[in-house]
């Protein structure tokens, strides 16, 4: 199926799918029905069955899903069965933090620099991923044939930055700034919001009686 046809609420859970099946893997199980599968993640097993058909359904009536087959299938539906090299533009504390996170390491997505406007940061290295100047962005994404950003500059460079990105070939911006940036061309884009996230938990917390 066209990838396109397929619903932003669909893909949003896969890498749902993609870690509870890891977790089953790590738990020993050979193969699970969608109705256990449902009782792990809070999702109907009416909804897990139509969101797997999407992509050709994978399970036998009866029997269930081979757990270690459909990680694989869900692996390659995100493409995590193949390296994706990143660099990160902004190396203030968020960046920072990515860069030490090696877990992306382990889904294929490498951190190969990090950039910044900061000449007093010239030369340091996050983990051993050296700091660099804007100025190097574009040879760099050429050299290492970068394919995403994570965007972590201040709210007022964000559509700047995005711009030379997309200008220098970058396929997939990853954004943390404050701001919503759009789809431009055949360059997607993320928007991460960190302080929703943490609003909608106060929203429940002051809500929960």
């Amino acid at each position: 199926m066209d990838s396109k046809c397929i619903s932003q609420a669909v893909i949003s859970r896969l890498p749902r799918y993609y870690r509870y099946l890891l977790e089953l893997k790590e738990e020993g199980y050979e193969r699970i029905s969608s109705n256990e599968l449902s009782k792990r993640m809070q999702v109907t097993a009416s909804q897990i069955r139509q969101d797997l058909n999407n992509f050709g359904g994978f399970g036998q009536q009866g029997y269930g899903y081979n757990v270690q087959y459909l990680y694989e299938e869900i692996r390659k539906i995100l493409g995590l069965d193949r390296e994706h090299n990143m660099i990160i533009v902004g190396a203030g504390n968020l960046g920072q933090a990515l860069a030490n996170y090696v877990e992306f390491e382990k889904k294929g997505l490498m951190t190969k620099g990090i950039f910044d406007v900061n000449p007093r940061l010239v030369g340091n290295t996050v983990r051993g991923i050296e700091i660099r100047m804007i100025d190097e962005l574009e040879a760099f994404i050429k050299k290492e044939n970068i394919e995403i950003a994570a965007l972590t500059v201040p709210k007022s460079k964000a559509e700047e930055m995005a711009g030379l990105l997309v200008k220098y070939g970058i396929k997939g911006i990853w954004n943390f700034a404050n701001i919503d940036l759009h789809t431009i061309g055949d360059v997607e884009v993320e928007n991460v919001h960190l302080s929703e996230s943490l609003m909608k938990l106060s929203y429940r917390v002051n809500n929960r009686d």
